[in-house]
């Protein structure tokens, strides 16, 4: 159940009114045939408080009508302060100093205004601009805080009035008498039971962040629900993808079962030292050699059966399929990491450590390769995701030497909107899934950079024999 309601002045909260700023009273300009105040009778004087003059000096000509005075008093009109008023401060030159509650009443009297009020909607107690409904009255802000201010410190017993209760309350003489206010405020249906005490205004607070929390869950399993899912030309396309993938994914779903565990005493024992402090372990190489060439002939075999791939130039399907092939063989890698065993499976046939696969040949490349498949576990990608991650890899416009630039992006732009509206058919739990997947592309795109960095070097310290032709095809005269 909702705690009590408490009426909110919204952004005026906390900003000095005009009863607040003290400096900023007004002065009264008072004739010298009348000075009555309150019931007395004609003719007689106001009550003078202690330390009160009973007349002011006369008021500057510029200052009439300033903060809510009567403008227009002639010059020769006597002026009776309201309050006590200190006298005002000035500078070394003689000039006085303007306080900085005047600006900041003049900032608070221009503020958001309710759409449900009139433009020149007034407070029902003193007839001040009204900022919205408070305790069930049009008020201004002044008056709502005080009647709060006086409910919550049960202030109303020691109020006094020293005219009989017959104060007229306007803006200009609100601050004269609290007894007469609270009655005015009471009089036009004010609400002693709309204040809330401390205990229930927490409540309200709770209430409120709840009901925030709330809703803001709802807007975004609604715009959750909102985004757009594949058109029947983009399920088409989604499916070729996935089929390339599968024909050329080596064991399939079951390389867990079919996989072979390199024995752990190869790879252990370095050989030949690297220019950059890694070490190659030559036998270990040559195994990676064994699975290296069907590992490339599968990516090209998949690039092949992709549709958009098949009618770029020849020329341009050379430059992709170089530029990518590490890439795509990297993420085959690292989406069979096994974190039981700590071990990739290459080729879906050679489970490796990493220890193993550095001291391959890869080196750095290797540490890569790991971390990232130990990030992408936590993904649970399926296939259709891993075969549109790799068709975004393979139109890669940005490739070196290309002639069909714009087809290219095009292409690319084709696999990210179906890619990006099978991430919203598939609804994962993990937040803002969709741009932390596609920085793993950033991710292999470096795999990719490092490779044909640490390439170079292999060609130099690895006998030329144990090197493939189609490996030395493929990873040649790339770009570093």
């Amino acid at each position: 159940m909702d705690p009590p309601r408490e009426e909110s002045g919204g952004i005026w909260t906390g900003f000095h009114t005009r009863e607040q700023a003290g400096a900023c009273l007004p002065w009264v300009p008072v004739s010298r045939r009348n000075t009555r105040r309150g019931p007395a009778g004609p003719g007689s004087r106001p009550a003078r408080g202690p330390g009160r003059p009973l007349i002011s000096p006369l008021r500057p000509p510029d200052s009439a009508g300033r903060d809510g005075g009567v403008g227009g008093a002639p010059s020769d009109e006597l002026c009776l302060p309201l309050s006590p008023r200190p006298h005002p401060r000035r500078s070394p030159d003689g000039k006085r100093k303007r306080k900085s509650s005047q600006c900041s009443l003049k900032s608070s009297m221009s503020g958001y205004i309710p759409s449900y009020l009139d433009k020149d909607e007034q407070c029902v107690v003193c007839g001040d601009k009204a900022t919205g409904y408070h305790y069930r009255c049009i008020t201004c802000e002044g008056c709502k805080g005080f009647f709060r201010r006086t409910i919550q410190k049960n202030l109303h017993p020691t109020y006094s009035c020293k005219y009989d209760s017959c104060c007229v309350i306007d803006k200009i003489t609100r601050n004269q008498c609290q007894l007469c206010r609270f009655k005015k405020c009471i009089g036009v249906g004010m609400a002693m039971d709309l204040v809330l005490d401390d205990s229930k205004r927490v409540a309200k607070r709770k209430l409120i962040e709840e009901n925030r929390e709330r809703r803001r869950k709802e807007e975004m399993i609604k715009s959750l629900q909102q985004r757009p899912e594949p058109t029947d030309g983009e399920w088409e396309l989604i499916q070729l993808v996935t089929e390339a993938h599968r024909s050329t994914n080596a064991q399939g779903s079951h390389w867990k079962q079919k996989r072979k565990f390199l024995p752990e005493d190869i790879g252990q024992s370095p050989i030949a030292s690297m220019p950059d402090g890694d070490k190659v372990d030559l036998e270990a190489f040559s195994e990676f050699t064994k699975i290296i060439t069907p590992a490339i002939t599968r990516v090209v075999d998949f690039a092949k059966k992709l549709p958009m791939f098949s009618e770029l130039p020849c020329e341009d399907q050379i430059i992709l399929l170089k530029g990518c092939c590490m890439e795509i063989m990297s993420l085959r890698a690292a989406v069979r990491y096994d974190p039981d065993s700590e071990t990739l499976t290459l080729s879906g046939e050679m489970a490796v450590k990493r220890e193993q696969l550095k001291n391959g040949g890869l080196g750095v490349v290797s540490d890569a390769i790991f971390d990232l498949g130990k990030s992408l576990s936590a993904f649970n990608l399926d296939d259709t995701e891993v075969a549109l991650l790799q068709a975004v890899l393979l139109m890669s416009s940005d490739r070196s030497g290309l002639l069909c630039v714009d087809k290219i992006e095009k292409c690319q732009e084709a696999y990210l909107l179906a890619f990006e509206h099978y991430i919203n058919y598939r609804k994962h739990n993990i937040p803002h899934f969709w741009p932390k997947l596609l920085m793993k592309v950033t991710d292999l795109r470096m795999i990719g950079a490092c490779h044909a960095s640490r390439f170079l070097h292999m060609k130099v310290e690895c006998p030329t024999e144990l090197f493939p032709p189609l490996f030395l095809e493929v990873f040649e005269d790339q770009e570093v």
